[in-house]
């Protein structure tokens, strides 16, 4: 009888979880930043951490100050809207109107929800369009933090066909687009996520061509299929930007709901966690707000106040030239230490990024970098960390990319962790000769 009721009490003590609290694991940059933690010596190619040296500190603290001065408007303070603050919804929309190809559009105030971070933005728009078992359309690759929020979801991400290293391949597409319109997933397709400027992972573009290609392609179906811009990176480019007009100023994409996200964070202050969504689909939006507001009830209204100084009073444009040049410099550091400890000799091959804060490196097949591989694991003994590729890929993952990050580490600890990085591909390809 006091087994019995030891195991009752047992079974009384355990939770009921729900599909998501059942499913849902600690992310894989959990994992990662543990890792990171955990080795005080461990250099850290992975985290995609902006640079603490650039960091706009003084003119935080000038902002503070200044806000601390309204001693008889302390609004600030207090809650705000949900929606987010309207002045900061204005002067984001003169912002977008004058990115390239956009100059002039009218934006509507409106029409933008601010987020704690674009991130939040991501998560509040698949949660109003998807139900677990649905399906979302991905780039290959693609952002991976992405892939594990449709995953905790419980939403499937399916890889949009691609030609390696050229983009999507339309024909292959348009074949599957049209077998899943006729099929018993069409009900369970709800859109597609693009990461168009400066990716992560691949910090490579999407031309206005295929970017307008797509909108036909959509046009042409007897379904609506909505669009996720995700631009978290398109303001740190190094010399000139983009010039591909967003999805939110194409004609092509006229009638199909589209959200545009951005942030505020990645070319500013990570830490204040403010992004925002801008959407051609007014109930869209609202429904994101409506989710938004039982969660949080707005953004904070403080660091709020802060983007919104610094952007009324015409101070963001030489933050973001400082980025610039900083990160500009902190690649060619990265490229040339690539260089000199000879990764290209090895077989390992990629393209040279003209912004974002990653480069996205093609390994040898004949080495398996997956999180759980022993050559990420001697990585890590020898005091280096990067981004298994694989977990950027949606199916299908090949096992022989990495991605490494400039954004958190010194010069000179950034050379160093590239070194020690090509000392262990170099024991692993010597290994295989």
């Amino acid at each position: 009888m006091k087994k019995m009721g030891s195991m009752r009490s047992q079974e009384r003590g355990k939770l009921a979880y729900s599909r998501m609290g059942n499913q849902i694991t600690d992310p894989i940059i959990t994992q990662l930043m543990v890792e990171a933690l955990s080795k005080p010596d461990l250099l850290s190619l992975a985290a995609g951490f902006t640079d603490n040296h650039v960091l706009p500190v003084n003119l935080v603290n000038n902002v503070v100050r200044n806000l601390s001065r309204r001693t008889e408007d302390t609004e600030y303070l207090q809650y705000g809207l949900n929606q987010g603050r309207l002045l900061l919804r204005e002067l984001t929309c003169q912002l977008l109107a004058t990115y390239p190809g956009e100059v002039g559009k009218e934006f509507n105030p409106e029409q933008i929800l601010i987020t704690n971070g674009s991130q939040q933005a991501l998560y509040l728009a698949i949660q109003v369009l998807c139900d677990p078992g649905d399906l979302i359309l991905v780039e290959r690759p693609t952002y991976f933090v992405f892939l594990e929020m449709l995953k905790s979801l419980g939403v499937e991400a399916i890889s949009i066909p691609t030609d390696e290293d050229r983009g999507i391949n339309f024909e292959q597409f348009a074949a599957m687009i049209e077998a899943i319109s006729v099929s018993s997933k069409r009900e369970r397709l709800k859109g597609i996520y693009l990461v168009s400027y400066f990716s992560n992972p691949s910090s490579r573009c999407m031309p206005e061509e295929d970017k307008s290609r797509l909108g036909r392609l959509l046009q042409s179906l007897d379904f609506s299929l909505p669009v996720i811009e995700d631009t978290a990176y398109r303001e740190l480019y190094y010399d000139d930007p983009y010039p591909s007009r967003s999805i939110l100023s194409l004609p092509e994409y006229e009638g199909i709901p589209c959200l545009y996200t951005g942030t505020y964070t990645k070319p500013f202050a990570t830490g204040l966690k403010v992004g925002f969504a801008y959407s051609s689909d007014y109930e869209w939006l609202k429904k994101m707000e409506c989710v938004k507001g039982c969660q949080d009830f707005g953004t904070s209204n403080f660091t709020q106040a802060i983007i919104e100084s610094v952007l009324n009073n015409d101070l963001y444009p030489e933050v973001l030239s400082g980025l610039r040049k900083h990160y500009k410099r902190k690649m060619k550091v990265l490229q040339d230490s690539l260089d000199v400890y000879g990764l290209r000799d090895l077989g390992w091959d990629w393209e040279i990024p003209k912004g974002g804060l990653l480069c996205w490196i093609k390994g040898s097949i004949n080495i398996n970098t997956n999180i759980d591989s022993s050559f990420c694991k001697s990585c890590v003994d020898h005091g280096v960390l990067y981004v298994p590729g694989s977990i950027c890929f949606a199916g299908d993952e090949p096992t022989y990319y990495v991605r490494l990050s400039i954004g958190s580490l010194d010069e000179e600890h950034l050379q160093e962790a590239v070194k020690r990085f090509v000392e262990v591909v170099k024991r692993y390809y010597q290994h295989n000769l």
